[in-house]
C-alpha cells in the first residue's frame, strides 16, 4: 500500500544506447560505500565494467531506468526467469543526491508489481553495506539466507577466471537475499 509521502517512481525500459551512462551512474553509486569503507576505489570502479556487462547480456536480462517527475534517479537490473519464476534483482541503485527520500523502496515496489507472477526474488550485496542490507531485510522483506566467503564461496563468483573477474576489493564476502513471494502451485 502506499504510504502519503512514498514518492512515485515510473520504471522505463533502458534502451541499448542508454547503457554507458547507466553504468557509469551505477558504478558512481556503488563507489560511495566502497569509499566511505576502504577510502578509495583503487582497483577500478565496483562493480566491474565486466560484472555490469554480464548482468546486461544475461538471460532474461531487463534493463530500467527509475524516474521521479521525469528525472532518471536510479535503475534496476532484474533477470526474469519465465518458466520457474525465481528472478533475480542483479543491479539497483538510486542516484546518491536522491537518497534516503523513499525512492528506493518505490522502484522496489514497482519492480515486484511488474512481476506478479514471481515466486522468489533474490539479490547479493557485499557485507560491507549496510545500508543496502538494511534496505534489502527492513524495508523490502528480504531474508539472509547465505554469507558467501573464503570458507563458503559464491559459486557464480569467479567465472572462467578471467583477469578482470576478481573479487570485490579482493574480498569474497556477500550476504545472499531471499525474499519468497508466493508458494508453488
Amino acid at each position: 500500500m502506499k504510504t502519503k509521502n512514498e514518492p512515485k517512481v515510473i520504471l522505463e525500459l533502458a534502451k541499448e544506447s542508454d547503457l554507458p551512462e547507466f553504468q557509469k551512474k551505477l558504478q558512481e553509486a556503488f563507489a560511495i560505500a566502497v569509499i566511505e569503507t576502504f577510502g578509495d576505489c583503487e582497483d577500478g570502479p565496483i562493480p566491474s565494467d565486466n560484472d555490469v556487462q554480464e548482468s546486461f547480456n544475461a538471460p532474461g536480462a531487463v534493463v530500467y531506468h527509475i524516474l521521479q517527475d521525469g528525472k532518471n534517479v536510479g535503475g534496476a537490473v532484474v533477470r526474469i526467469n519465465s518458466q520457474t519464476n525465481h528472478n533475480s534483482l542483479d543491479l539497483f541503485y538510486v542516484s546518491p543526491e536522491y537518497h534516503s527520500q523513499g525512492i528506493g523502496l518505490s522502484a522496489w515496489k514497482a519492480i515486484e508489481a511488474q512481476y506478479p507472477d514471481t515466486v522468489l526474488w533474490e539479490t547479493v550485496t557485499p557485507y560491507f553495506e549496510k545500508r543496502n542490507i538494511n534496505f534489502y531485510v527492513n524495508k523490502c522483506g528480504f531474508h539472509i539466507v547465505e554469507f558467501y566467503n573464503e570458507h563458503h564461496s559464491n559459486p557464480h563468483m569467479h567465472r572462467n577466471g578471467r583477469e578482470d573477474d576478481k573479487p570485490l576489493l579482493n574480498d569474497d564476502d556477500f550476504f545472499r537475499f531471499v525474499k519468497i513471494m508466493k508458494k508453488k502451485d
